[in-house]
């Protein structure tokens, strides 16, 4: 007996994972359905749906939503269950650096110096003490 892949069954895979991770960063930022809905122009039934797997999102709820979560749309749809939103707005950095003023990009700079500082530091504490620091990188507890 031969069988035949289920298209429906890959793409309500997708679906789950899509709605998994929507609901999990929206809880993250402790953000109400409602919340959401009122910002949006979603309605909050459908967030629910969608949240639950039982309704598809279409494109331009998905880039409201991202929009309002700060985290770029390809976090959403990145199968990698580890995926970090951090190196999806990473590969978007340099397109949104073209725009900014020379003062504001020596604070970015200076931002990412301080932050790599802190990390060396951590580590540097880490290594001395038993009391480990939790790193703060792409944390999401």
């Amino acid at each position: 007996m031969i069988t035949t892949p289920d298209p429906e069954a890959g793409r309500l895979g997708e679906s789950t994972f899509l709605s998994d991770r929507l609901k999990k960063t929206r809880e993250y930022l402790n953000f109400s359905q409602q919340w959401v809905s009122e910002r949006t122009g979603i309605p909050r039934s459908a967030i629910s749906e969608i949240e639950r797997g039982a309704r598809r999102v279409d494109s331009l709820e998905l880039k409201k939503l991202a929009r309002l979560y700060r985290y770029p749309v390809s976090y959403f749809l990145d199968e990698d269950l580890d995926a970090i939103p951090a190196e999806h707005a990473v590969a978007g950095l340099p397109r949104r650096l073209t725009n900014l003023k020379p003062e504001d990009l020596n604070q970015v700079m200076r931002f990412a110096q301080f932050l790599e500082m802190s990390y060396q530091s951590d580590a540097e504490a880490d290594a001395h003490d038993d009391h480990p620091v939790p790193d703060r990188r792409g944390a999401s507890s």
